[in-house]
């Protein structure tokens, strides 16, 4: 059951559902931004299960690093997350910042430094003000509550739009579980990972091994299948929790029937978050998913999806609202797959076939065409005919803003 509907104002209309065994706290420190929340501390419930999955770009940040440092030692009881201040590119200086935000969390909850996890994410380059934070701690911790979440939504977006949280209410039987995530991100937004955060929770008590299988199949249908601009971020990271707290027995084996419940909750509410980044990419008006279809492997698959999506004229036609068929072509072409067959290729815009054979169908309708790609959300289908393989990517047009907010980011 989806739990925040929201009206034609963008209001919700429905609370989100806390975790139990999750509490959060948020602040203002104004570290960037005046007069909003930019800090956030997740509590965690001691016998909780705990993955996470960091940026795969060779440039990390500093609380990246710390957060891989204190993960390989302790199992996290706090997330403390900033925004405004990537804390990247910052040396030593950003590590040592880290390390000092970490260590005054650890004081005031009264655990080991190893069990506090650090995240930022705003501007890279700039030195972290870590006192600003610091000195907001002993009031974050006096506003921990479980019905935080939408706080630490505000809190943690930097040029989002919008907030963005998911809830779901799974049913087991003998009572009700909770799954529900925030995240952020707008730009600098392509796979392994991008710019953003996200946090997603569940009461519902399964093993690591489970929590693990679970983790790594949602973040690749969901988080690693997005793309804004193709940009790879040095501060992103993806957290699952199990908090354990419901009274239902661990789930230890996939052939659990209630597996595949949890596994598709957890990975509706990553799919929708994603899609929420996409939706807010900067200065994006379009959702377009992009899907390939008869490729000879899902490798092939996901390449020619990336290729089409990533491509800035089929992005700037995308913002048009002009279905030139043609740059979608080209970008398959440019794929970089050796054995693509174009005169193969076929090509549908929403329901409407585009191109057949690698050609301009003969029952081509341009204004047909056109009318579907001026809807906010549409489909591109690319069939290979060359196999069975598929995948699919979400991306955005590009406008004339994306280069405004961007060249106004850091003024």
């Amino acid at each position: 059951m989806l739990t925040n509907k929201k009206d034609d104002n963008g209001d919700q209309e429905e609370p989100i559902l806390p975790v139990d065994g999750i509490t959060i706290g948020t602040a203002a420190s104004g570290v960037r931004y005046q007069g909003r929340l930019d800090l956030a501390i997740f509590e965690i419930a001691s016998q909780s299960k705990f993955l996470c999955f960091f940026t795969q770009n060779k440039f990390a940040a500093a609380p990246v690093e710390l957060a891989k440092r204190n993960l390989r030692k302790r199992t996290p009881k706090y997330l403390i997350v900033n925004s405004g201040n990537a804390n990247a590119g910052t040396g030593q200086n950003g590590i040592d910042s880290a390390y000092r935000v970490c260590e005054f969390v650890a004081q005031e909850a009264a655990c080991q430094l190893e069990e506090v996890l650090p995240f930022s994410t705003g501007v890279i380059g700039e030195q972290l003000d870590d006192q600003a934070i610091i000195q907001k701690i002993p009031q974050i911790f006096s506003s921990l509550r479980p019905d935080g979440w939408q706080d630490a939504a505000n809190a943690i977006i930097t040029t989002d739009t919008f907030p963005k949280i998911q809830s779901r209410e799974i049913d087991f039987g003998e009572e009700s579980q909770v799954v529900t995530g925030i995240c952020k991100g707008s730009g600098m937004i392509k796979p392994n990972m991008a710019t953003m955060l996200a946090y997603v929770a569940t009461d519902a008590c399964c093993s690591q091994e489970i929590l693990q299988f679970i983790g790594e199949e949602s973040l690749e249908r969901s988080f690693n299948r997005i793309t804004v601009d193709g940009e790879t971020s040095t501060n992103d990271a993806f957290v699952l929790i199990s908090t354990g707290c419901s009274r239902s027995e661990a789930i230890n084996s996939k052939e659990d029937p209630r597996y595949q419940i949890l596994f598709d909750a957890v990975s509706q509410v990553c799919i929708e978050l994603a899609k929420d980044i996409v939706r807010d990419g900067e200065g994006a008006t379009k959702l377009v998913s992009v899907e390939v279809i008869g490729a000879r492997c899902p490798e092939d698959a996901l390449a020619v999806a990336y290729s089409v999506a990533e491509s800035s004229l089929v992005k700037t036609a995308f913002f048009a609202e002009d279905p030139n068929w043609g740059r979608i072509l080209s970008a398959v072409g440019a794929s970089g797959i050796s054995d693509i067959d174009i005169e193969k290729v076929d090509i549908l815009i929403g329901d409407q076939r585009v191109a057949t054979n690698g050609a301009l169908d003969v029952d081509y309708e341009e204004t047909r065409v056109s009318s579907i790609m001026k809807e906010k959300e549409f489909d591109v289908r690319i069939n290979l005919n060359s196999g069975n393989a598929r995948d699919s990517v979400w991306t955005c047009d590009l406008s004339y803003e994306y280069v405004r907010i961007n060249s106004e980011y850091r003024s």
